[in-house]
């Protein structure tokens, strides 16, 4: 029952920790990639390039392509009553609220980028409040940030604003991750244009691709198009080193965990060897009816594989069914999350190579010690 218990334990911590994993890496790609649209587009020899010098037709038809929005990132600094705070504004088309999933991240507030004629702001949370700022119950009376933007051929000299001056409202707060809540303001092209007079220039263009495409394609399509003069990114190379971070804290701790188990499966080569040494008036009961040695490996070792075999069916079952509790009821909150529960998911994958790996470790367990015990007591 020793070893039942430590080989149960060590494989519903792997089903446990390996679906937690599973579900921070999902809410992590969500947190970076719903803001990141799918494909972006940029100049690969300066800051800014001409949209006229790429086809947008052309590119609207590659197969894939859902839609395209044009993009305008600047450094500005932001004033509202006596807060200044530095942040990156973006100029978008409004296809891009789609694009990034705002609905799903609007905190509160409309959702807009213009009231008729007049444009409006859309603030990551944490930088709306350090500007001591919110977002009011009615649209009679919005927040005014003033918006201080440096001219592209803006100099400092007396007598020469080298900044654009705008006052500008917010329309809501949404939130995404840190840097996007702690640093974004998102407004209109149109406006952003204004402020910064680049007429044709552009910083990016966004690209969101139709649901289920695969993203390295487009992407192959796209350059294809393009030519080398642009450089072409899915949004899992923009943020390539925090999702292989994470994967690789995924595969560190599967492997942990698989070296717990094979110190778990001590128990049972140790339960084995006494469980042999205590039947040997039996063994040799058997041998003298005419049993072989073959006859006695298959009788421990099937007895291991019967104590293995237990303890995976029982840690798989505990071990999913404290997942889909956790998933399905909410056991654990994360800290300071306002009552949001830790995520989980399970996939048929994880399944499969949990159930590979344990039963694998548990048949060799069962074997080698069985074998080294036969030949070496055993009579002939």
């Amino acid at each position: 029952m020793i070893s039942v218990f430590g080989i149960t334990i060590s494989t519903a911590a792997l089903v446990i920790l390996l679906s937690a994993f599973n579900g921070i890496e999902d809410m992590v790609i969500k947190l970076y990639s719903d803001f990141d649209p799918d494909i972006t587009i940029r100049s690969a020899k300066a800051k800014t390039f001409n949209q006229d010098f790429i086809d947008l037709e052309a590119l609207e038809s590659v197969t894939g392509v859902q839609n395209i929005s044009r993009a305008l990132e600047e450094v500005v600094i932001l004033k509202h009553e006596q807060k200044w705070v530095h942040a990156k504004m973006l100029g978008v088309d409004s296809t891009f609220l789609k694009m990034a999933k705002m609905e799903e991240h609007l905190i509160d507030g409309e959702l807009s980028l213009s009231d008729g004629e007049v444009p409006l702001a859309i603030f990551g949370a944490g930088l709306l409040d350090k500007l001591d700022g919110y977002i009011p119950s009615n649209d009679f009376s919005r927040e005014r940030v003033t918006f201080h933007v440096p001219l592209r051929e803006g100099k400092i000299r007396p007598g020469k604003n080298p900044l654009n001056i705008r006052v500008v409202e917010a329309a809501c707060r949404v939130n995404y991750n840190r840097e996007v809540n702690y640093q974004y303001v998102v407004i209109p092209y149109s406006l952003a244009n204004e402020l910064l007079q680049y007429e044709t220039d552009i910083t990016a263009l966004f690209v969101a691709a139709r649901e289920g495409e695969h993203l390295p394609s487009l992407k192959e399509r796209i350059q294809t198009v393009l030519g080398d003069d642009f450089e072409v990114k899915t949004n899992f190379e923009k943020n390539e080193l925090i999702f292989k971070t994470s994967q690789s804290e995924r595969l560190i701790v599967f492997f942990i965990l698989v070296f717990i188990f094979i110190l778990s499966s001590f128990n049972l080569i140790a339960s084995l060897a006494m469980l042999f040494v205590e039947k040997k008036k039996d063994i040799s009961t058997l041998y003298a009816m005419g049993a072989t040695k073959k006859t006695v490996f298959q009788i421990f070792f099937f007895e291991g594989l019967l104590i293995s075999g237990r303890g995976i069916a029982i840690g798989l079952f505990l071990g999913y069914l404290i997942a889909f509790s956790q998933i399905y009821f909410g056991i654990l909150e994360m800290p300071n999350s306002g009552g949001e529960f830790f995520p989980m998911k399970t996939t048929w994958s994880d399944a499969f190579f949990i159930l590979l790996a344990v039963s694998t470790l548990g048949f060799l367990a069962s074997y080698l010690p069985t074998k080294y015990l036969v030949e070496k007591n055993a009579k002939k």
